[in-house]
């Protein structure tokens, strides 16, 4: 009998349509709450988000509240004050639990609310479990990894290992050799809309190069270019110092070195126009040329611009199975260790998380889930914040000595009324990229296997790529390491806005993203992987388990180094800097306001907010 994937990944991930689900706060799967009584906000014995399938990531339920006060519902902030706390902060991603814990590390009795409108604390690092064959497999559905952590400053390192997290591990958990052992490799998977027909080109940078061109689907001037840029050694700026060609460089697009200075054919530039969209969230014309070298794949820089300065042999394998969502529930056992069993990085892979410990404490700190903070108000008095939210249907208001806004900077002109425009202007600056991250839970990866493939890159569908998953063995979680073992396969799609300039393609793909019921995305899934595993004796009926969508539609934090963004005297002048500037007793922490997507921003950010308040 055939499995429906739909049906039963579609029950958890209905898509609500946006103007409807506008009309009314929306009911979360908690239920209504009563005022003025602790107990009331505790989550029920058995509530394990995690294992929710569907569409996940910003879920529904999670973002229509502050879509509907954004818009101008009217939320009346006229409610009595019902708890105190000496600190309240506004968002429960790794940014907002590094603050609870830096301001807990100065009040050590301090009684700390965090507040999040998703039903699972972490932000971006989220977690994907599924079951298959009676085991727990474990995926991220968002941030996942710690990029570089020698680079981290002195507060963000030791965060780490204070909460337990001691990254020289890594090297014995993240089996590095094990795909290149097997001779895996990646593939290309050609549209028959730009190129000669719809054709799966496997060992790209691993075949020689002559062997791998000849397979493609390329025009005969095409191959030759390509061959010329990844074989030939060639300075396309001749006579000109390495400052020179910097400067020019760190303006000049990626797509306009290949198209003037390369003088590559037009399916060249086909060919690599969504390369790196999954890192940077826009295609190749808004990608300085000075960074493609960081980023594996894309030829003809290296012998006009040699790479200096990177990161040299640190690996990138500093990885939890469940990503950076391992970070969240490490800090939030530094936090309430009852909630979160285990002493050690290797056990919390595999602890069962008991949400029903995580609200309605009398001391301590609270995580208050499925709660929209709409207002933060300083109080006339100048010596706390009121700060007003909706759970459920009904709007409470409650007070802290200080807040800090750890959500994102969009939001914070619209929570904060008070703030002076100028610095409103500031934080609406920072927009974010939406990205998805889809999670295909798959009972074998024979089809990968056969194929001696591990990654394919896809030149023109709603999906960049699918990849199998990093293969990472902590504690009791065994990685499934042969081809007949379970996998989970990543697929990510970021909305390529072509007919958009700069920051508002983000604001384009975000509508879209928004707007894209769960069935769309399953059908891409589904068609995906057919087009390259098919061949390999891949079904989708018989071979899929289940599937996550993480939709992100505010994922990455706005990124500052693509072509269009503007010159800075110094970083004071820039607006994510000033927009950070606490106001009263409000603190600022979040990624945004160091305009870096990534896990050191956060603490970073929350170090420095919290000793701005202390």
């Amino acid at each position: 009998m055939k499995k429906n994937i739909t049906r039963r990944d579609f029950l958890n991930g209905t898509q609500v349509a946006i103007g409807a689900s506008l009309l009314t706060p929306w009911m979360t799967a908690c239920g209504d709450v009563n005022t003025g009584n602790m107990q009331n906000f505790r989550l029920p014995n058995g509530y394990y988000p995690p294992e929710k399938t569907g569409l996940r990531g910003s879920h529904d339920g999670s973002w229509e509240n502050m879509h509907a006060h954004v818009m101008g519902s009217p939320f009346s902030t006229d409610v009595s004050v019902e708890e105190n706390y000496d600190l309240v902060i506004v968002g429960g991603g790794i940014s907002g639990l590094a603050s609870a814990y830096f301001y807990r590390k100065t009040n050590p009795d301090a009684r700390i609310l965090i507040l999040d409108n998703h039903d699972d604390f972490g932000g971006n690092a989220k977690r994907n479990e599924f079951k298959v064959g009676g085991e727990t497999k474990i995926g991220y559905g968002g941030t996942e990894s710690l990029d570089t952590p020698s680079a981290y400053s002195p507060a963000a390192a030791s965060f780490l290992k204070e909460i337990g997290i001691f990254t020289e591990r890594f090297y014995d958990y993240f089996h590095q050799e094990l795909y290149k052992d097997m001779g895996l490799s990646k593939g290309i998977l050609f549209d028959k809309d730009h190129f000669a027909e719809e054709k799966l080109v496997i060992g790209y940078d691993k075949k020689p190069w002559d062997q791998f061109v000849a397979e493609t689907p390329l025009s005969s001037d095409a191959k030759k270019d390509l061959l010329r840029l990844t074989t030939e050694e060639i300075d396309y700026m001749p006579g000109k110092t390495f400052d020179e060609k910097y400067e020019i460089l760190r303006k000049t697009s990626y797509e306009t070195f290949l198209r003037d200075y390369c003088k590559v054919h037009e399916e060249i530039i086909s060919l690599y126009q969504r390369w790196g969209i999954t890192f940077w969230a826009v295609g190749i014309k808004d990608i300085p040329t000075t960074s493609v070298q960081g980023y594996g794949g894309m030829p003809g820089v290296e012998h006009t611009l040699p790479r200096t300065g990177h990161r040299g042999n640190e690996p990138y394998i500093f990885h939890f199975p469940d990503g950076n969502a391992s970070i969240a529930r490490l800090t939030v056992r530094a936090l309430m260790p009852d909630a979160v069993p285990g002493n050690t990085m290797e056990d919390v892979v595999t602890a069962k998380i008991n949400y029903s410990m995580l609200d309605g404490n009398d001391k301590g700190t609270n995580i208050r889930l499925s709660s929209t903070v709409i207002n933060a108000i300083n109080t006339a008095d100048g010596k706390g914040v009121d700060v007003t939210y909706v759970r459920g249907n009904k709007t409470h208001k409650l007070r802290g000595k200080k807040c800090v806004m750890a959500c994102f900077n969009y939001l914070i002109p619209h929570l904060c009324p008070e703030l002076p425009a100028a610095q409103k202007d500031d934080l609406a600056y920072s927009v974010r990229a939406p990205i998805t991250y889809t999670k295909v839970m798959v009972n074998n990866w024979r089809a990968f296997a056969e194929q001696n493939m591990d990654f394919v890159y896809y030149t023109n569908d709603l999906y960049k790529q699918v990849e199998l998953d990093y293969p990472v063995s902590m504690g009791n979680y065994e990685f499934g390491k042969t081809p007949d073992d379970p996998m989970i396969l990543h697929m990510c799609y970021v909305p390529w806005m072509q007919d958009h300039e700069g920051a508002e393609q983000w604001r384009a793909g975000r509508y879209e993203m928004l707007s894209m019921p769960y069935q769309s995305y399953e059908d891409r899934v589904l068609a995906q992987l057919d087009q390259a595993l098919g061949r390999a004796g891949f079904d989708a009926e018989r071979d899929i388990e289940a599937i996550t969508v993480n939709r992100w539609p505010h994922g990455y934090t706005y990124n500052p180094s693509l072509v269009w963004e503007q010159e800075y005297a110094a970083d004071a002048d820039k607006p994510w800097v000033k927009g950070r500037k606490t106001f009263g007793n409000i603190a600022i922490a979040n990624c945004d306001a160091n305009a870096g997507s990534n896990t050191k921003s956060a603490i970073d950010m929350a170090y420095r907010a919290t000793m701005e308040i202390v």
